[in-house]
């Protein structure tokens, strides 16, 4: 029976009549309602998942009287995957979106080895002064020869120890009529001493000293102190990595002669300033070369 029909039958219809116009306005009344929950529902999926896809045609429009809803509505969005691998999403990305990862900052290149410096090698005669001072003259190193005989050698306390004497040719002798005097400070075993006339010498052509000074790779000066008597000596300086060798000469047939040798010289580490005092020519008997000292700065 339709409303038109109830209405038609007038005042004091039956209560079954009454109640049956009731039930089917109730069951109208549901399915709004349950058209707007599932309109809602479309809603909220579409704003908490944007990459989802967009409902149904007419998902959100309200159903006809005593039509039924789908079973089940998908909701899950295509290529969500296992929660574990998408990480912590950022608000606004989309699902499996990354943050691009910080580009690493490109490591400083090494600075290039310089080379090593070029050896030097530069050796000039000069006089020598009436007193040496040894202390002021070898701030690095100094070596003295002959104070108490032949065999005794005076280095400097605390030195460096670059000097080296390396021996020669020919046997030794000491002497102490120097025309110069030599004085230190800071030796050792003897501490100090204010002019000392003294040195060695070795006669006969071929015979005289051999000395080095250890290289460090810096520029370095040596003072050699040396004389002859009644000879030619020859000293060859030449640096033990190779190259050519400086070679100068000093003569006196009738006496004593004595001269300071100034050599610069720049050797590596490791290599040696090679330096050959020795008798050349010989113009009387026993004409020798001498050695007094040796200075390094």
């Amino acid at each position: 029976m339709t409303d038109e029909e109830i209405m038609r039958i007038g005042p004091g219809p039956s209560r079954s009549a009454k109640r049956w116009v009731a039930r089917k306005r109730q069951r109208r009344w549901w399915a709004v309602e349950a058209a707007a929950a599932v309109a809602c529902l479309a809603a909220l999926v579409a704003y908490f998942h944007p990459g989802s896809e967009a409902p149904p045609p007419g998902a959100g429009a309200v159903l006809p009287a005593g039509a039924s809803t789908p079973a089940s509505t998908p909701t899950a969005a295509v290529g969500l995957g296992d929660p574990s691998e998408a990480g912590v999403a950022s608000p606004g990305l989309r699902p499996r979106e990354r943050l691009p990862s910080p580009t690493a900052s490109p490591s400083p290149s090494p600075r290039p080895t310089p080379p090593p410096a070029a050896p030097l090698l530069d050796v000039i005669r000069t006089d020598v002064p009436a007193t040496v001072d040894l202390t002021a003259v070898g701030t690095r190193d100094w070596v003295h020869w002959g104070l108490r005989g032949p065999d005794s050698v005076i280095r400097k306390r605390g030195g460096t120890g670059e000097i080296r004497d390396e021996g020669g040719r020919g046997a030794r002798d000491s002497y102490d009529t120097n025309p110069e005097f030599f004085s230190w400070h800071d030796g050792t075993p003897v501490d100090a001493v204010g002019s000392a006339a003294t040195g060695v010498y070795a006669c006969d052509v071929g015979n005289g000293f051999a000395l080095a000074v250890t290289g460090s790779g810096e520029p370095r000066t040596v003072h050699l102190f040396a004389g002859l008597w009644m000879a030619r000596g020859r000293l060859d300086v030449r640096l033990s990595t190779g190259g050519p060798t400086r070679t100068l000469r000093l003569e006196d047939p009738h006496t004593a002669h004595t001269a300071r040798f100034v050599i610069r010289f720049r050797a590596e580490r490791g290599a040696k300033l090679l330096m050959n005092w020795t008798t050349e020519q010989t113009f009387g008997g026993c004409g020798n070369v001498g050695l007094q000292a040796v200075a390094l700065r």
